[in-house]
């Protein structure tokens, strides 16, 4: 009964990590502003940081079921 939730919910974190980190990554890449008002030595490791620990979660909730 819990698996449709957890597949659910994995699923949500892996796409949207894999997103935040392609989209952080080619907006570095063309050297654009990843957040605007926000200078890119904070802003680039704080979107690569949140994408990996998306993905870190939707993997831990595929683990889980």
């Amino acid at each position: 009964m819990e698996r449709g939730p957890a597949i659910f919910s994995a699923l949500v974190f892996l796409l949207f990590g894999a997103a935040l980190l392609g989209w952080t990554g080619a907006r570095a890449l063309h050297r654009a502003p990843v957040a605007e008002g926000v200078r890119p030595a904070i802003a680039v490791p704080l979107a690569l940081l949140s994408g990996a620990g998306s993905l870190a979660l939707g993997v831990w909730c595929l683990q889980r079921f």
